[in-house]
């Protein structure tokens, strides 16, 4: 099917065919793999398969997963596509790009690995991919928009929902902050429907792109990527995109922790799962760690999480983190492994605090409870901190 897509940073990129690796590479194998990144947006977790979902049917997504490492924790820092996008592919915060869709002159991804010998390609959908055999390893990012109102989707898939109550989809009121897609609230169970179908349609795409890594026989030399620059609602909260869409900007966890998915045979564990706190300002400085790249300049707040993905035990002196963090216009978020802290206006505005772990639909805001104090007082300091520390 063709779905609605957006070309990102590599819009103005041609797209010439793929150089591949000769087999007799002159460096050991594993050290500079092909990269194949899918980046969907407002794609949220929880209406894959591999994530749980019985409804929705991604089995090429989900067998994805089988053969490698899923993610279970992996948060965004900004709840919208295009920051979040610019903080992917450049490591900086949304911060630090001051809420903007432009990078800021910083060095981003592409150019990162270009120095690194890579060929870069980029794509909006599998028929645009044509893979020729080369000597050098090759970035392709293809990048797919998961957004209302999924214009396209075609009758096959549209057809296989026709009738599915979708039970673990919310149809809630529209909620009084939404101010965006409310008219995906109105018949909400065919809009549901059709999302879903897009879901399948994104699934169908996946399975071609793997298909053509086949084709070639490099899924050994290839490592595959895939993951969202932000999540979607889809009617839970009464809301239906991602953070934009209400006022004030939510950081609810169906937005702010979409999937990351790992896999490269012999290098990535298959059937695995990695229940560590990582965010997308750490994309940068792993595939640096991977590939041998330096770091692009710049105060990164992120780390590289190529240990984990490599089913690696870090060492006891190199913890891995505890909080991940955001930022959004007026709005800040600390993530713990349990608790949630969501400020506005640097805590003068209305704030969130949730227990991810009793409450991981986010229904009851402990924001005001006093039992809830020592939880909110750390979780406010550790956000003030990272602020403070790089915001610039």
């Amino acid at each position: 099917m063709t779905l609605s897509r957006r070309h990102f940073f590599f819009g103005n990129l041609a797209l010439p065919a793929l150089a591949l690796p000769a087999l007799a590479a002159k460096k050991p194998a594993g050290e500079q793999p092909n990269l194949l990144l899918i980046l969907v947006d407002g794609l949220p977790s929880w209406v894959l398969g591999c994530y749980g979902n019985i409804e929705a049917q991604t089995p090429n997504i989900d067998r994805l997963s089988q053969t490698g490492t899923r993610f279970l924790n992996n948060s965004v820092c900004a709840p919208v596509a295009e920051v979040s996008l610019a903080t992917l592919m450049t490591g900086r915060n949304s911060l630090q790009l001051r809420d903007a869709v432009a990078t800021g002159g910083a060095v981003t991804l592409d150019k990162i690995l270009e120095g690194q010998g890579y060929v870069v390609q980029s794509a909006q959908s599998s028929a645009a991919v044509e893979i020729r055999p080369g000597d050098k390893p090759f970035l392709l990012l293809v990048s797919y928009k998961f957004q209302a109102p999924y214009d396209g989707v075609a009758a096959k898939y549209l057809e296989k929902y026709a009738k599915a109550k979708l039970d673990t989809f919310d149809r809630e009121p529209a909620a009084r902050t939404a101010s965006r897609d409310r008219e995906m609230l109105t018949n909400i169970l065919a809009n549901q429907r059709k999302a879903t179908a897009a879901v399948s349609a994104l699934d169908d795409e996946v399975a071609a792109l793997l298909s053509k890594i086949r084709e070639r026989n490099l899924q050994d030399s290839t490592l595959v990527i895939f993951t969202a620059t932000c999540g979607g609602l889809l009617g839970r909260h009464g809301l239906w995109g991602a953070g934009d869409g209400s006022d004030p900007v939510n950081m609810y966890e169906e937005v702010v922790t979409p999937p990351l998915i790992w896999s490269w045979p012999g290098h990535v564990p298959s059937q695995a799962t990695r229940p560590e706190l990582v965010s997308n300002y750490d994309l940068v400085p792993t595939l640096c760690d991977l590939t041998g790249a330096d770091l692009p300049a710049g105060n990164l707040c992120g780390r590289s999480y190529l240990p984990l993905a490599a089913g690696k035990t870090l060492p006891k002196k190199q913890p891995w983190r505890t909080v991940v963090f955001g930022a959004y216009q007026n709005t800040g978020m600390a993530r713990g492994d349990r608790y949630k802290l969501v400020q506005r206006d640097g805590g003068k505005g209305p704030g969130e605090l949730y227990d991810l772990r009793l409450d991981p639909r986010e229904k009851v805001n402990q924001n005001a409870n006093p039992q809830f104090l020592t939880v909110k007082t750390a979780l406010t300091a550790d956000l003030a901190k990272w602020i403070e520390r790089y915001s610039s």
